[in-house]
């Protein structure tokens, strides 16, 4: 576990750089925005494409986690989940945490979205996490882009892997909560909302949490047993 922790850091370090200090975001993004029609390549007006990469998926996240909720307070003592108990509370916490905590990123970073940039027809300069905005532009608001905070939802699914027991079963669920994640990640870079940083970003971020929930969650179940058997 130290060591993914180690490698996860790492990873998320060398991404920031990568994209600081070079043109990839824009290079990639530029695919994805017509200059001529002056839009992105999928709009946020669609509402099906909203419904599955958005608003309904949003909405799904929120029903899985109060249903682990409900199984923990009111069906605690079955056997079911008193065999599950510790990777339903590893993948509840996940989704409280690491949405709540990239949510507190975005309020912070005042990083703007694509569609903000005067390079895509926005009123913004292009601000990375690390650079400043040019002295000579007045902001009248925060912008609240950076990290992906959308994506953060599917991401936190990774934590599925510590919730089964076979391996099969743990690399699927971590491939599905990827791809969830890359699903609605990728939908926001197309409506011109995220950068391909921001999604990398995200996901490193939320492996890196679900490991450390994973260390305390053992922890105190570790206690609990010491503690029962003393």
């Amino acid at each position: 576990m130290t060591k993914q922790i180690i490698s996860t850091f790492i990873a998320l370090i060398a991404t920031i750089i990568l994209f600081e200090f070079s043109n990839l975001d824009l290079l990639i993004q530029n695919y994805f925005y017509n200059t001529q029609l002056q839009q992105w390549l999928i709009s946020e007006d669609n509402a099906l494409l909203d419904l599955i990469f958005y608003s309904g998926i949003k909405k799904v996240f929120i029903v899985f986690a109060v249903s682990l909720l409900i199984a923990l307070v009111f069906f605690y003592k079955t056997w079911l989940i008193q065999c599950y108990k510790q990777g339903i509370v590893i993948v509840l916490l996940s989704l409280i945490i690491i949405p709540s905590v990239i949510g507190l990123l975005k309020a912070v970073t005042n990083v703007p979205c694509p569609n903000d940039l005067e390079l895509y027809d926005g009123n913004y300069p292009h601000v990375t996490f690390l650079s400043a905005y040019p002295s000579n532009f007045i902001q009248k608001k925060k912008v609240k882009c950076f990290p992906a905070g959308h994506a953060s939802g599917g991401f936190a699914l990774m934590s599925l892997f510590f919730f089964f027991k076979t391996r099969r079963n743990q690399r699927i669920a971590l491939v599905s909560a990827i791809t969830i994640g890359w699903g609605t990640g990728g939908y926001k870079m197309l409506v011109g909302d995220h950068f391909l940083s921001h999604t990398i970003i995200t996901m490193f971020i939320a492996w890196l949490l679900i490991l450390n929930i994973v260390i305390i969650v053992r922890f105190f179940q570790k206690s609990e047993l010491t503690y029962k058997t003393s």
